[in-house]
Order: structure tokens, then C-alpha cells, then sequence
């Protein structure tokens, strides 16, 4: 008797010539888990803030309604940011892919985004490795299918190169099952993490973030980091990144949407506050917040049908971002024990004035990766 063939094999033959939308998800998690997890965050403790109850930045994209808003607020020409750093990366990843583009890496996108940065990666690594993988994780399976039709249409990379994972990268358990599934995956080859859009700065804490997507990297392995960065840190910079944000209603709709499609509260936008300041004396730090100012307490029904209360003045952190300085990102980085092989840094163009924001790329190396990438990151530091 003939062994019987793989489903695996067998799948690919069957969607190869088929001209509807399939797409296919290696599920990592129980969805009633993570929506007990939203349920219990929004029950977090009183705060006028932003720093009690609150919508963890995974769960801002979690389900088909903030997967559209998300969509929406990305092809907003009023969302600078978003805009800026689109035209950034392909500058910055022209001078970054010689480190990567010869030495046969596969390609693990943490956060598939839009799928446009991916688009461009892939572009340039397929030429030098055309048995590559792509890997796009994220917590959301809505975002994976809306964010990999970009790249795999876009770059025309084989749907059969394609493993898409449905899996909260910050959980540090999860992350060491995927560097193990990984490992059998490619083997000995190397693999380029990719974690863009400034997706780092979202965290509550971006360091035990980093620690924990670098405890997955072996020697021959990359991590590509796009922060948002700035040159200066006070109040007046703190108040213009929050600003940033506040310009544009499509990203105040898409902050909220979390809220708007797993409890029954009713949000004015008026009530969504952008609140920026210094963080550690090295980065800034923008907190967005619904806050209760209808002058009465109101009741919430959650996920799980129970009630929470929202008194007067109390607030619901919704999302989290950061700007960083040379400072902060040496500091992170040494802490994770990763060395820069590579940085490179522009200035936002969109301002009528000067201003201190702009993007930094940076290719990072774990410790462990040789000496070539240790004598280079004094280099980068310095300047």
C-alpha cells in the first residue's frame, strides 16, 4: 500500500489554482481565554489617569471590528504617523538589507501591520532565497488575513512559503513554543524578526517585551526593530507627540473600537484624552484614555455579561505609545543583551517647522553572534 500523502501537500495542490480568497492560520491559542483576559483588564482597579482599568495593546486589534478600523485609520492622509513612517521604511530598509538579503534568512513578521513593510522585505529576500517562509504573527487572525494579502499578492511570494500564526507574541511562554516550532521548521537556517511600526513602544513594559522576543533568537538569527524616536525630552515635545494622534478621528475611532464591540458603553469621541509626558528621563511616553466626565457614575456590561462601574472622573486606558531617544534605546538593548549591527535614523518631513520626531530601523544581533557585531555597536551608539 502507497504511504498516503500529507494534507499539508495535498492542501497546496488543491488551493494553487483556485481564485478564492482561502487563507490558512496555524491557530496557537483558546479565544475564550483571551477574552477573559480582556473581561478582567477592564474590571482593573480606579484611576483618573489611565493607569487602572485598561485594553492591553494585543486586544486594540483583537476581532473584525478593530481590524477595520485599524484599516481605516492606516489609509487616513491625516494620520502623519502612519504616513511618514510608510515612506521611511524603504529608505531605511535599502541601507539595512545587505546585512540580511545573501544569508538565506526566513522572515518572522511579530505584528503583521498592514502588510506593506513585509511586502518590501520580502521583495528583496526572495531574490537571494527563493525557498524562504513567511511567517506573519499576530495575536489577531483578522489582521493576519487582512495584513499577509498585501505581501503574498504584493510580492507574489507562494502561498505554500506562507505560515500564518495566530499567537500574543508577548506572552513569553508562547514565544518559546514558537522559537522551538521554529527551530524544526528551517533547522540550522537563519530567521529575520521583524518588528515594525513602532509596535514596541505599545507595551506597558517594551523591555520585558524585548527580553522576551530575544530569549527565542539564536546566533545566526536578526531582529529588525522600527521605533519612533525623538531628539528631544520635555513637556512641550511630550504635549506635540500626544498631539500627533489626536489630529486624525479615523485613529480616535479605531482606539476605541475595542470598547465599541465588546461592551455596550457609549463613547464621544470628546471623552478620548491624549495625554503625553516624559518617561524615565530617556523616552515619551503618550497615554490614550477614555475618561468618565458625564458628571454621573455609569455602568459597563462586559464580555461575560456582568457589570463594571465607572464612577465619575475614572478612565479606561485604551492605548500606549512612545517616542525614544538614542539613550533609551542603548539602554533597552543592552538590558536584552542585543548589539545594533546596524541603525539607521531620519527626521519626520511632514512638519511646516523643525521638529524632534522621526523613525529609527535598527538590525540587532543576540549575544553570541561574534565579534563583528559587538566592535560595530560603539560605532552606532556614538553617533
Amino acid at each position: 500500500m502507497a504511504e498516503p500523502v500529507p494534507v499539508i501537500r495535498k492542501l497546496e495542490h488543491a488551493l494553487a489554482d483556485d481564485d478564492f480568497a482561502w487563507s490558512l492560520v496555524l491557530v496557537g491559542e483558546d479565544q475564550t481565554d483571551k477574552l477573559a483576559t480582556l473581561t478582567s483588564d477592564l474590571r482593573g482597579p480606579f484611576s483618573t489617569s489611565g493607569d487602572g482599568k485598561q485594553i492591553t495593546s494585543g486586544f486594540s486589534y483583537w476581532g473584525i471590528g478593530p481590524t477595520i478600523a485599524w484599516a481605516n485609520a492606516t489609509n487616513d492622509p491625516f494620520y502623519l504617523v502612519m504616513k511618514a513612517g510608510a515612506e521611511s521604511f524603504l529608505r531605511h530598509w535599502r541601507k539595512l538589507r545587505p546585512h540580511v538579503e545573501n544569508g538565506g534568512f526566513h522572515l518572522v513578521s511579530l505584528g503583521v501591520g498592514t502588510g506593506v513593510k513585509d511586502r518590501t522585505i520580502l521583495s528583496d529576500m526572495r531574490r537571494h532565497n527563493p525557498d524562504m517562509y513567511y511567517i506573519p504573527v499576530d495575536m489577531s487572525s483578522e489582521m493576519l488575513r487582512m495584513g499577509t494579502l498585501e505581501p503574498v499578492r504584493g510580492a507574489r511570494f507562494p502561498v505554500s512559503q506562507v505560515l500564518p500564526v495566530q499567537l500574543d507574541f508577548s506572552i513569553a511562554d508562547n514565544m518559546e513554543e514558537l522559537g522551538q516550532m521554529l527551530a524544526r521548521l528551517v533547522d540550522d537556517e537563519p530567521i529575520l524578526f521583524a518588528l515594525t511600526g513602532n509596535t514596541l513602544a505599545n507595551f506597558e513594559s517594551d523591555e520585558e517585551l524585548l527580553d522576551t522576543l530575544t530569549r527565542v533568537l539564536r546566533p545566526q538569527d536578526r531582529l529588525l526593530l522600527e521605533v519612533a524616536s525623538t531628539t528631544r525630552l520635555d513637556q512641550e515635545s511630550a504635549d506635540a507627540a500626544a498631539d500627533e494622534y489626536h489630529q486624525t478621528r479615523a485613529f480616535a475611532e479605531f482606539v476605541t473600537s475595542t470598547l465599541r464591540y465588546n461592551t455596550d458603553l457609549k463613547i464621544n469621541n470628546d471623552q478620548v484624552k491624549f495625554v503625553g509626558e516624559v518617561e524615565d528621563e530617556d523616552a515619551l511616553l503618550v497615554k490614550i484614555f477614555w475618561q468618565n466626565d458625564t458628571g454621573e457614575e455609569i455602568r459597563m456590561e462586559l464580555p461575560d455579561h456582568t457589570e463594571a462601574v465607572l464612577p465619575i472622573g475614572d478612565t479606561i486606558r485604551l492605548y500606549t505609545t512612545r517616542k525614544y531617544s538614542t539613550t533609551r534605546l542603548k539602554r533597552l538593548t543592552e538590558a536584552c543583551q542585543l548589539t545594533p549591527v546596524e541603525a539607521i535614523q531620519s527626521q519626520f518631513r511632514y512638519a511646516r517647522r523643525p521638529n524632534p520626531f522621526g523613525l529609527e530601523l535598527l538590525l540587532l544581533a543576540p549575544e553570541g553572534a561574534g565579534e563583528t557585531a559587538r566592535s560595530l555597536a560603539d560605532d552606532i551608539w556614538s553617533t
